[in-house]
């Protein structure tokens, strides 16, 4: 590693970002989900349902994939956290993972319009969203090896920021040359690029192809300019891996300010990201906006996701990631009880004219909160998580992280998926976040600032 720069390895760490978010971008919130949810509310109508039932019966099926890939994600992530320290090589997972990211998401070009594949996509969708987040497993792991614990907040955040000006050119490519309005055009007036046929919504399902190339394309200054710390590898197999991780659970227990960090980020973490898999969705079934418009509501939303990075990562470094973690629930609570208390005709039961727009511009301001706090907390979260990882075992300490952030990953859309069951209405739905968070934030009181490595 010797002869890479150390800033040519902190770009090449960046660049994973920045070659990872149109997964969460373009599928997870703005482009894929919301068409998806689209296509799947139309499948029900076809079947009898009337509009509510079929929007609640789409976004039910939405959550249970979120529910079912987040199972898989928790399960597995511990294990091969320590199957990579055992045998001290993380760039071979990586590559892996990456391989599934990229197939997963090409696959999604077969979406059709009339929802006869949807389950065949649901399960393509799953697959490159499990690899994107094993994959970022490993990235995590090595903050360490980047930077000083000094600048770790500070590389964190721009990583962040980074990868969400990422996410917004690519949201901008797809709204221009590809995502057809209904007039069959794209948002500056164009056909779809390539001749791809409006039609068949060609140009939107376009977005699982534009996201394998944008990540197999942008990741090749990560594969060239980081490396393993050791790439020579070490003797080790299932056995040690499964050995390290209950004596890794027993440490977990022994520390109480790490098990209270790792049960309050499973909340709040699995809170965050039950808005990104729903906010589309929600704008899409419940306000009833186009995906172009949500595309609009995106960009604005990762703008702000990008320059709130950016700033908590300079609030981390000079106060530390506790006070800059809390804060940003607080705020993302109101959001979300913002969101669950309105609709097209009224505001916490105040009735609306007829063609408001006022619960649009709601909705504008409270994605730009959305993305802003998330940005922070996200890269506010592995900053703390540095201050809690044994730094003889990194990829195991934040294989941990990534199972207290996707242990519960099903737990958000599984109670998004009940409780939108139990109300037939979409927005009442998502109401389960606001719980998630409010439990996350009462966990965080036991976390000391500064970690408890002994």
């Amino acid at each position: 590693m010797a002869e890479i720069s150390a800033r040519k390895r902190i770009w090449g760490w960046w660049f994973f970002d920045w070659a990872s978010q149109p997964y969460h971008t373009l599928l997870v919130t703005f482009i894929f989900g919301p068409y998806f949810a689209s296509v799947a509310a139309e499948h029900f109508l076809s079947t009898g349902l009337d509009n509510q039932a079929a929007a609640a019966r789409a976004q039910t099926v939405w959550s249970w994939c979120l529910t079912i890939t987040g199972l898989v994600i928790g399960f597995g992530a511990p294990l091969i956290g320590a199957l990579a320290d055992v045998t001290g090589r993380r760039i071979p997972w990586i590559f892996g993972f990456s391989v599934m990211y990229v197939v997963g998401s090409s696959l999604l070009w077969y979406t059709m319009p009339d929802g006869s594949n949807m389950w065949w996509m649901l399960s393509a969708f799953g697959l490159g969203f499990v690899g994107a987040e094993y994959a970022l497993i490993f990235i995590n792991s090595q903050l360490p090896d980047i930077g000083d614990e000094e600048n770790v907040g500070k590389i964190s955040g721009s990583g962040f920021a980074f990868g969400y000006f990422g996410g917004l050119v690519s949201l901008a490519i797809m709204l221009a040359l590809f995502v057809e309005q209904p007039n069959g055009k794209t948002l500056i007036g164009l056909d779809p690029a390539f001749g791809l046929d409006a039609g068949a919504r060609e140009g939107t399902r376009f977005v699982g192809i534009l996201t394998a190339v944008w990540y197999t394309l942008f990741m090749i200054p990560y594969f060239m300019w980081v490396r393993d710390s050791d790439p020579s590898g070490k003797p080790g197999g299932l056995s040690q891996a499964l050995n390290m991780l209950s004596k890794a659970v027993k440490r977990v227990l022994s520390r109480s300010s790490l098990a209270a960090y790792l049960g309050s980020s499973m909340l709040y973490r699995d809170a965050l990201n039950g808005l990104y898999g729903f906010g589309g969705v929600y704008a899409t079934l419940v306000l009833e906006w186009n995906i172009v418009k949500i595309g609009v509501f995106g960009i604005i939303s990762v703008l702000a996701a990008a320059l709130f990075a950016w700033l908590g990562g300079k609030a981390d470094k000079k106060f530390g990631p506790k006070p800059v973690i809390k804060g940003s629930i607080w705020v993302l609570i109101l959001v979300c009880a913002t969101i669950v208390g309105m609709d097209r005709t009224q505001i916490f039961g105040i009735p609306l004219a007829e063609g408001s727009t006022l619960p649009d511009l709601i909705f504008f301001g409270c994605g730009i909160l959305i993305g802003g706090m998330g940005g922070i907390l996200q890269a506010s979260s592995r900053s703390m998580m540095v201050r809690h990882s044994d730094p003889d075992a990194p990829t195991e300490s934040f294989g941990l992280y990534g199972l207290s952030g996707r242990a519960t990953a099903f737990l958000a859309p599984a109670l998004i998926a009940i409780m939108t069951t139990a109300t037939g209405s979409a927005r009442l739905g998502v109401s389960p976040v606001v719980g998630l968070f409010i439990l996350g934030l009462i966990l965080l009181t036991w976390v000391k600032a500064e970690g408890d490595r002994t």
